[in-house]
């Protein structure tokens, strides 16, 4: 990479940053690679400190969307980057935050799968403690990035795929930046609440399209099944009573300064109540809001069929 003198404002440059942090072993490097694949300058594991000079010297250079990894091995600077990032935003430079999450239970699973070590099993350099179990240490790390989750658009790669993960990431960059952005995830709750949910409402109480048969095999992003759904009154008071539940509180997640929402959706199957209000409260929502749709078993079923 060249280095130049920082001859003009970063705004001029109209550069945009994506800062990826997260959990060992959540998927950070695939969310990196997915970004370097749309065209992103992407730098692993840059320590907090070096952030501004790094930006700095991004604005004498012909990138213009740049991803940055940190993750827990810069644990000490950490608690800088709140501060850094609102100054480039000062700037004019566009800024999302993306934080990788993963069970604790899958998290032991993939590290006991590769056989690595987790980056705080070792003595630990901030808190002096001696060499930890796997469990504990995830624990420790979890607690240490509490403030960056906080802060991000968190994704939970417990129970997706890699290619899922980079359809998600994809979806994230091509948003607009925004103050807020409401995030409408469907799920099933055979394969668990997603842990990036900060409200889940369960529809499973709902008349279920998995018992007409010419429905059964159709999903609720088809005509079929949302004429269906919208037929049960059910349905539609459940529509609206969420829809009511959070425009009444939008307001006040905007004052509490909040980037990223996520309301998760969850029925038995993951696959016709849940994504049809999925669809209906993203385009609800999508004319006052930045909105992002995600399927969790709808994506998960495409891949296997095209593996198979």
């Amino acid at each position: 990479m060249r280095v130049k003198c920082w001859s003009k404002p970063v705004s001029d440059r109209q550069l945009e940053l994506v800062l990826i942090t997260g959990m060992s072993g959540s998927g950070k490097s695939v969310a990196l690679h997915a970004l370097e694949d749309a065209g992103y300058y992407c730098v692993d594991n840059l320590p907090p400190p070096l952030l501004m000079d790094f930006i700095a010297l991004q604005s004498g250079e012909h990138f213009t969307r740049v991803a940055i990894a940190m993750d827990v091995r810069s644990a000490n600077g950490l608690p800088l980057v709140p501060a850094q990032l609102d100054k480039l935003r000062t700037q004019g430079i566009g800024i999302k935050t993306l934080f990788l999450d993963a069970s604790t239970d899958t998290l032991v699973r993939r590290y006991s799968e590769t056989r690595r070590k987790h980056p705080l099993s070792q003595t630990d350099t901030v808190l002096g403690d001696d060499r930890r179990a796997l469990a504990d240490a995830i624990e420790l790390e979890r607690s240490l990035l509490a403030d960056m989750r906080a802060q991000s658009y968190v994704i939970d790669s417990s129970m997706i795929r890699s290619a899922q993960l980079q359809a998600y990431v994809k979806s994230m960059i091509t948003a607009p930046v925004a103050q807020l952005t409401l995030v409408f995830q469907s799920f099933s709750y055979k394969r668990a609440v997603p842990s990036d949910a900060d409200f889940v409402f369960d529809v499973r109480m709902l008349p279920n399209p998995h018992y007409e048969a010419h429905l059964r095999l159709l999903t609720g992003r088809d005509p079929l099944v949302a004429e269906f759904l919208r037929a049960q009154p059910e349905v539609v008071r459940m529509e609206q009573q969420i829809s009511s539940f959070l425009d009444g509180w939008m307001g006040a997640l905007v004052l509490d300064h909040r980037s990223y929402v996520t309301v998760a959706i969850g029925c038995t199957g993951g696959q016709h109540r849940s994504v049809y209000l999925v669809e209906q409260l993203a385009a609800h929502f999508a004319p006052h809001w930045v909105t992002l749709k995600r399927h969790r078993e709808l994506q998960r079923q495409v891949e296997l069929d095209y593996s198979v």
